[in-house]
Protein backbone atom coordinates (compact mmCIF):
# COMPACT_ATOMS: atom_id res chain seq x y z
CA UNK A 1 0.00 0.00 0.00
CA UNK A 2 0.98 2.84 -0.98
CA UNK A 3 1.20 6.49 1.47
CA UNK A 4 0.40 9.52 -0.23
CA UNK A 5 1.13 13.02 1.97
CA UNK A 6 -1.45 14.84 2.86
CA UNK A 7 -1.51 17.85 0.87
CA UNK A 8 -3.77 19.64 3.18
CA UNK A 9 -1.32 19.63 6.05
CA UNK A 10 -0.76 22.85 7.48
CA UNK A 11 3.16 23.01 7.93
CA UNK A 12 4.94 25.16 10.80
CA UNK A 13 5.75 28.70 9.29
CA UNK A 14 9.04 28.06 11.05
CA UNK A 15 10.05 26.82 7.70
CA UNK A 16 10.85 30.32 6.41
CA UNK A 17 13.55 30.04 8.96
CA UNK A 18 15.52 28.20 6.96
CA UNK A 19 14.90 31.11 3.81
CA UNK A 20 15.32 33.79 6.49
CA UNK A 21 18.81 32.24 7.96
CA UNK A 22 19.83 30.17 4.33
CA UNK A 23 18.46 32.45 1.61
CA UNK A 24 17.66 31.45 -1.64
CA UNK A 25 19.17 27.86 -0.55
CA UNK A 26 17.39 27.22 2.62
CA UNK A 27 13.98 28.28 -0.07
CA UNK A 28 14.83 26.15 -2.67
CA UNK A 29 15.22 23.19 0.20
CA UNK A 30 11.73 24.17 2.03
CA UNK A 31 10.08 24.33 -1.42
CA UNK A 32 11.13 20.39 -2.59
CA UNK A 33 10.48 18.83 0.93
CA UNK A 34 7.37 21.12 1.21
CA UNK A 35 6.10 20.92 -2.48
CA UNK A 36 3.87 18.16 -1.94
CA UNK A 37 2.60 18.52 1.52
CA UNK A 38 2.19 22.59 1.50
CA UNK A 39 2.76 24.06 -2.19
CA UNK A 40 1.55 27.42 -0.85
CA UNK A 41 4.38 27.26 2.25
CA UNK A 42 6.81 25.61 -0.31
CA UNK A 43 6.46 28.61 -2.70
CA UNK A 44 6.24 31.42 0.08
CA UNK A 45 9.75 29.79 1.22
CA UNK A 46 11.10 29.59 -2.03
CA UNK A 47 9.95 33.67 -3.02
CA UNK A 48 11.14 34.70 0.40
CA UNK A 49 14.53 33.11 -0.01
CA UNK A 50 14.68 34.38 -3.13
CA UNK A 51 14.11 38.03 -2.78
CA UNK A 52 16.12 38.11 1.02
CA UNK A 53 19.02 36.62 -1.26
CA UNK A 54 18.70 39.46 -3.94
CA UNK A 55 18.61 42.27 -0.90
CA UNK A 56 21.80 40.99 0.78
CA UNK A 57 23.51 41.10 -3.00
CA UNK A 58 22.33 44.20 -3.83
CA UNK A 59 22.94 45.70 -0.26
CA UNK A 60 26.82 43.91 -0.77
CA UNK A 61 27.30 45.25 -3.67
CA UNK A 62 26.17 48.56 -2.71
CA UNK A 63 28.70 48.56 0.11
CA UNK A 64 31.31 47.77 -2.35
CA UNK A 65 30.96 50.26 -4.66
CA UNK A 66 31.07 52.58 -1.75
CA UNK A 67 34.05 51.40 -0.56
CA UNK A 68 36.09 51.11 -3.85
CA UNK A 69 35.02 54.96 -4.60
CA UNK A 70 36.22 56.09 -1.39
CA UNK A 71 39.58 54.03 -1.53
CA UNK A 72 39.93 54.73 -5.08
CA UNK A 73 40.34 58.65 -4.07
CA UNK A 74 42.37 57.91 -0.72
CA UNK A 75 44.88 56.10 -3.51
CA UNK A 76 44.22 59.14 -5.68
CA UNK A 77 45.29 61.47 -2.84
CA UNK A 78 48.71 60.00 -2.06
CA UNK A 79 49.32 59.27 -5.88
CA UNK A 80 50.42 62.94 -6.15
CA UNK A 81 52.00 65.86 -3.94
CA UNK A 82 54.90 64.13 -3.02
CA UNK A 83 58.36 62.91 -3.88
CA UNK A 84 60.95 60.65 -3.68
CA UNK A 85 64.64 60.97 -3.01
CA UNK A 86 67.47 58.78 -1.88
CA UNK A 87 69.20 59.77 0.37
CA UNK A 88 72.58 58.67 1.01
CA UNK A 89 72.49 56.58 4.35
CA UNK A 90 68.40 55.43 4.72
CA UNK A 91 67.89 55.20 0.80
CA UNK A 92 64.73 56.31 -0.64
CA UNK A 93 62.35 58.87 1.31
CA UNK A 94 58.93 60.11 0.44
CA UNK A 95 58.41 64.05 1.34
CA UNK A 96 56.09 67.49 0.23
CA UNK A 97 57.82 70.24 -0.50
CA UNK A 98 55.26 73.51 -0.59
CA UNK A 99 55.42 76.55 -0.52
CA UNK A 100 58.61 79.54 -0.43
CA UNK A 101 60.88 80.85 2.32
CA UNK A 102 62.32 79.68 5.25
CA UNK A 103 62.15 76.22 5.68
CA UNK A 104 59.95 74.05 7.91
CA UNK A 105 60.46 70.33 8.60
CA UNK A 106 57.06 69.05 9.67
CA UNK A 107 56.73 65.53 11.20
CA UNK A 108 54.05 63.15 11.12
CA UNK A 109 52.39 61.60 13.93
CA UNK A 110 50.93 58.42 14.04
CA UNK A 111 48.90 57.26 11.12
CA UNK A 112 49.87 59.64 8.79
CA UNK A 113 52.64 60.50 6.14
CA UNK A 114 53.77 63.21 3.87
CA UNK A 115 49.77 64.39 3.87
CA UNK A 116 49.23 64.68 7.60
CA UNK A 117 52.71 66.17 7.71
CA UNK A 118 51.24 69.11 5.43
CA UNK A 119 48.19 69.04 7.62
CA UNK A 120 49.95 69.11 10.70
CA UNK A 121 51.83 72.29 9.82
CA UNK A 122 48.54 73.96 8.41
CA UNK A 123 46.65 73.16 12.06
CA UNK A 124 49.35 74.54 13.94
CA UNK A 125 50.99 77.14 12.13
CA UNK A 126 48.06 78.42 10.09
CA UNK A 127 46.55 77.60 6.80
CA UNK A 128 48.69 80.44 5.26
CA UNK A 129 52.01 78.88 6.44
CA UNK A 130 53.01 78.16 2.97
CA UNK A 131 52.31 81.68 1.89
CA UNK A 132 55.28 82.55 4.29
CA UNK A 133 57.63 79.36 4.24
CA UNK A 134 58.81 75.84 2.42
CA UNK A 135 56.74 73.35 4.45
CA UNK A 136 58.94 69.81 4.03
CA UNK A 137 57.06 67.12 4.98
CA UNK A 138 58.72 63.61 5.01
CA UNK A 139 56.85 60.00 5.51
CA UNK A 140 58.62 58.50 8.56
CA UNK A 141 59.69 54.75 8.41
CA UNK A 142 57.19 52.30 7.14
CA UNK A 143 54.79 55.09 6.53
CA UNK A 144 53.53 55.33 2.31
CA UNK A 145 56.35 55.28 0.04
CA UNK A 146 59.32 55.41 2.61
CA UNK A 147 60.49 51.98 3.21
CA UNK A 148 60.89 50.11 6.58
CA UNK A 149 65.01 49.95 7.23
CA UNK A 150 65.07 46.40 6.80
CA UNK A 151 66.98 43.25 9.28
CA UNK A 152 68.02 44.82 12.31
CA UNK A 153 68.59 48.40 10.90
CA UNK A 154 68.01 50.84 14.00
CA UNK A 155 64.26 52.12 13.21
CA UNK A 156 64.60 54.28 16.73
CA UNK A 157 63.34 57.96 17.16
CA UNK A 158 66.94 58.84 16.87
CA UNK A 159 67.17 56.65 13.77
CA UNK A 160 64.55 58.40 11.88
CA UNK A 161 66.04 61.96 13.42
CA UNK A 162 68.89 60.68 11.28
CA UNK A 163 66.62 59.97 8.23
CA UNK A 164 65.53 63.89 8.74
CA UNK A 165 68.71 64.91 8.43
CA UNK A 166 69.88 62.81 5.43
CA UNK A 167 66.53 64.31 3.59
CA UNK A 168 67.52 67.54 3.92
CA UNK A 169 71.08 67.19 3.27
CA UNK A 170 69.80 65.64 0.07
CA UNK A 171 67.78 68.73 -0.92
CA UNK A 172 70.97 70.62 -0.01
CA UNK A 173 69.04 72.67 2.60
CA UNK A 174 71.69 73.86 4.90
CA UNK A 175 70.37 76.89 6.82
CA UNK A 176 68.53 76.77 9.87
CA UNK A 177 64.95 75.10 9.52
CA UNK A 178 62.18 75.22 12.30
CA UNK A 179 60.79 71.88 13.18
CA UNK A 180 57.18 70.70 14.20
CA UNK A 181 56.61 67.22 15.48
CA UNK A 182 53.15 66.52 16.48
CA UNK A 183 52.01 63.47 18.71
CA UNK A 184 54.07 60.56 17.92
CA UNK A 185 56.18 62.30 15.43
CA UNK A 186 57.75 64.58 18.13
CA UNK A 187 59.90 61.86 19.20
CA UNK A 188 62.20 62.03 16.29
CA UNK A 189 61.64 66.06 16.32
CA UNK A 190 63.42 66.38 19.67
CA UNK A 191 66.34 63.93 18.93
CA UNK A 192 66.62 66.14 15.53
CA UNK A 193 66.96 68.97 17.69
CA UNK A 194 69.29 67.41 19.96
CA UNK A 195 71.32 65.95 17.68
CA UNK A 196 71.62 68.40 15.03
CA UNK A 197 71.35 71.38 17.20
CA UNK A 198 73.28 73.91 14.19
CA UNK A 199 70.21 73.22 12.17
CA UNK A 200 67.31 74.02 14.08
CA UNK A 201 66.40 77.26 14.54
CA UNK A 202 62.52 76.92 16.24
CA UNK A 203 61.50 73.96 17.50
CA UNK A 204 57.57 73.25 18.08
CA UNK A 205 56.02 69.91 20.20
CA UNK A 206 52.66 69.91 19.39
CA UNK A 207 50.72 66.93 22.10
CA UNK A 208 54.25 65.05 21.80
CA UNK A 209 54.34 61.45 23.20
CA UNK A 210 57.38 62.55 25.22
CA UNK A 211 59.30 60.56 27.87
CA UNK A 212 59.33 61.46 30.87
CA UNK A 213 59.45 59.20 34.56
CA UNK A 214 55.87 59.23 35.39
CA UNK A 215 55.27 57.80 31.59
CA UNK A 216 55.26 53.87 32.87
CA UNK A 217 51.81 55.43 34.68
CA UNK A 218 50.48 56.14 31.83
CA UNK A 219 50.60 52.51 30.15
CA UNK A 220 46.70 51.63 30.59
CA UNK A 221 45.85 55.39 28.39
CA UNK A 222 44.57 55.35 25.19
CA UNK A 223 47.96 55.87 23.28
CA UNK A 224 49.25 53.94 20.47
CA UNK A 225 48.48 50.42 20.31
CA UNK A 226 46.40 50.95 23.46
CA UNK A 227 43.08 48.77 21.61
CA UNK A 228 44.52 45.57 20.47
CA UNK A 229 41.31 45.13 18.07
CA UNK A 230 41.86 48.22 16.39
CA UNK A 231 45.87 47.79 15.85
CA UNK A 232 45.73 43.91 15.02
CA UNK A 233 42.83 43.77 12.70
CA UNK A 234 41.15 47.19 11.67
CA UNK A 235 44.22 48.90 11.24
CA UNK A 236 45.82 45.67 9.28
CA UNK A 237 42.96 46.02 6.41
CA UNK A 238 41.92 49.24 4.45
CA UNK A 239 38.07 47.49 4.19
CA UNK A 240 38.01 46.59 7.93
CA UNK A 241 39.36 50.41 8.30
CA UNK A 242 36.64 51.58 6.09
CA UNK A 243 33.93 49.47 7.73
CA UNK A 244 34.40 51.38 11.54
CA UNK A 245 35.16 54.49 10.34
CA UNK A 246 31.71 54.34 8.81
CA UNK A 247 29.71 52.30 11.47
CA UNK A 248 32.09 53.73 14.45
CA UNK A 249 33.26 57.07 13.97
CA UNK A 250 32.98 58.30 17.55
CA UNK A 251 34.69 54.85 18.66
CA UNK A 252 37.78 56.04 16.38
CA UNK A 253 37.60 59.90 17.69
CA UNK A 254 37.97 58.43 21.25
CA UNK A 255 40.74 56.27 20.03
CA UNK A 256 42.54 59.12 18.31
CA UNK A 257 42.83 60.83 22.30
CA UNK A 258 39.46 62.43 22.42
CA UNK A 259 37.02 62.04 24.74
CA UNK A 260 33.42 61.09 24.24
CA UNK A 261 32.82 64.40 26.66
CA UNK A 262 34.74 66.47 24.54
CA UNK A 263 32.98 65.28 21.37
CA UNK A 264 30.05 66.44 22.32
CA UNK A 265 31.28 70.10 22.19
CA UNK A 266 33.30 69.97 19.04
CA UNK A 267 32.49 72.52 17.04
CA UNK A 268 31.17 72.08 13.10
CA UNK A 269 34.73 73.01 12.05
CA UNK A 270 36.33 70.55 14.42
CA UNK A 271 34.50 67.43 13.85
CA UNK A 272 35.38 67.89 9.95
CA UNK A 273 38.95 68.66 10.81
CA UNK A 274 38.74 65.34 13.02
CA UNK A 275 36.87 62.98 10.63
CA UNK A 276 39.20 64.62 7.45
CA UNK A 277 41.98 63.33 9.98
CA UNK A 278 40.50 59.72 10.23
CA UNK A 279 39.76 59.79 6.11
CA UNK A 280 43.56 60.59 6.12
CA UNK A 281 44.52 57.32 8.00
CA UNK A 282 43.28 55.62 4.21
CA UNK A 283 45.23 53.62 2.77
CA UNK A 284 46.07 52.19 6.20
CA UNK A 285 47.51 49.17 4.65
CA UNK A 286 50.28 51.16 3.18
CA UNK A 287 51.13 52.82 6.41
CA UNK A 288 50.63 49.88 8.97
CA UNK A 289 54.13 49.06 8.90
CA UNK A 290 55.04 52.94 10.39
CA UNK A 291 52.20 52.73 12.79
CA UNK A 292 53.40 49.13 14.04
CA UNK A 293 57.07 50.55 14.61
CA UNK A 294 55.31 53.59 16.31
CA UNK A 295 53.75 51.46 18.76
CA UNK A 296 56.73 49.92 19.49
CA UNK A 297 58.92 53.50 19.98
CA UNK A 298 56.20 54.45 22.10
CA UNK A 299 56.64 51.67 24.48
CA UNK A 300 60.47 51.62 24.03
CA UNK A 301 60.49 55.37 24.56
CA UNK A 302 63.83 56.54 26.34
CA UNK A 303 65.51 59.37 27.82
CA UNK A 304 66.72 62.36 25.12
CA UNK A 305 69.43 65.04 25.88
CA UNK A 306 66.92 67.72 25.95
CA UNK A 307 69.43 69.79 28.00
CA UNK A 308 71.22 69.96 24.55
CA UNK A 309 68.57 71.12 22.64
CA UNK A 310 69.94 75.04 22.10
CA UNK A 311 66.89 75.94 19.74
CA UNK A 312 63.69 78.02 21.27
CA UNK A 313 61.36 75.81 21.98
CA UNK A 314 57.31 76.18 22.24
CA UNK A 315 55.31 73.46 23.56
CA UNK A 316 51.60 72.51 23.30
CA UNK A 317 49.42 70.19 24.88
CA UNK A 318 46.46 69.82 27.03
CA UNK A 319 46.32 68.78 30.93
CA UNK A 320 43.63 65.89 30.62
CA UNK A 321 45.97 63.91 28.19
CA UNK A 322 48.30 61.36 29.25
CA UNK A 323 50.81 62.98 26.95
CA UNK A 324 51.09 65.80 29.38
CA UNK A 325 53.82 64.30 31.78
CA UNK A 326 55.72 63.80 29.06
CA UNK A 327 55.08 67.32 27.72
CA UNK A 328 55.55 69.14 31.41
CA UNK A 329 59.39 67.29 31.79
CA UNK A 330 60.10 68.11 28.40
CA UNK A 331 59.14 71.54 28.62
CA UNK A 332 61.40 71.31 32.49
CA UNK A 333 64.69 70.07 30.92
CA UNK A 334 64.89 72.15 27.34
CA UNK A 335 66.55 75.66 28.72
CA UNK A 336 64.01 78.12 28.34
CA UNK A 337 61.25 76.04 26.32
CA UNK A 338 57.57 77.61 26.78
CA UNK A 339 54.83 75.50 27.66
CA UNK A 340 51.77 76.45 26.53
CA UNK A 341 48.99 74.64 28.48
CA UNK A 342 45.25 74.17 28.64
CA UNK A 343 43.00 72.08 31.02
CA UNK A 344 41.18 70.10 28.64
CA UNK A 345 41.31 69.40 24.90
CA UNK A 346 41.94 66.07 24.30
CA UNK A 347 44.76 64.89 21.80
CA UNK A 348 43.38 66.89 19.47
CA UNK A 349 43.25 70.50 21.17
CA UNK A 350 39.67 70.30 20.40
CA UNK A 351 38.50 74.06 21.74
CA UNK A 352 42.02 75.47 21.58
CA UNK A 353 42.71 75.41 17.96
CA UNK A 354 43.16 79.11 17.41
CA UNK A 355 44.66 79.89 20.22
CA UNK A 356 47.43 76.97 19.69
CA UNK A 357 47.55 78.74 16.65
CA UNK A 358 48.69 81.86 17.99
CA UNK A 359 50.64 81.41 20.32
CA UNK A 360 52.77 79.17 17.76
CA UNK A 361 52.76 81.57 15.12
CA UNK A 362 53.51 84.44 17.54
CA UNK A 363 56.76 82.09 19.24
CA UNK A 364 57.85 81.94 15.59
CA UNK A 365 58.07 84.94 14.58
CA UNK A 366 59.21 86.54 17.70
CA UNK A 367 62.28 84.04 17.34
CA UNK A 368 62.91 83.62 13.43
CA UNK A 369 63.47 87.32 13.59
CA UNK A 370 65.86 86.65 15.93
CA UNK A 371 67.89 83.67 13.94
CA UNK A 372 67.68 86.16 10.67
CA UNK A 373 69.18 88.88 12.43
CA UNK A 374 71.95 86.72 13.66
CA UNK A 375 72.37 85.24 9.80
CA UNK A 376 72.80 88.45 8.28
CA UNK A 377 74.89 89.68 11.56
CA UNK A 378 77.24 86.05 10.14
CA UNK A 379 77.28 87.14 6.99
Amino acid sequence: MTIKPDVNVKRSRLWYLLSIFLGVIGGVAAYFYLRASDPTLAKSSLWLGIILSAVVAALALAIYIAYARDIAAAKEKISSGSNVINTAQFGPVEYADVGDGAPILAIHGTGGGFDQGLLTAKSFMGDSITDTHRVIAPSRFGYLKTPMPSGDDDRSPAAQADAHAALLDALGIKEKVTVIGASAGALSAAEFAAKYPDRVSVLVLTVPAAWSPDAAASEDSAEIGSNDFIMNTVLRSDFMMWVVTKLAGDQMISFLGVPSELQQSMTPKERENTERLIQMIQPVSQRYEGIKQDAENHQNRQWVALEQITAPTIIVDAKDVVTYPGSKYTAENIPNAKLVEFETGGHLLIGHGDDAVAAIRQFMQEHESTALMARNTDG
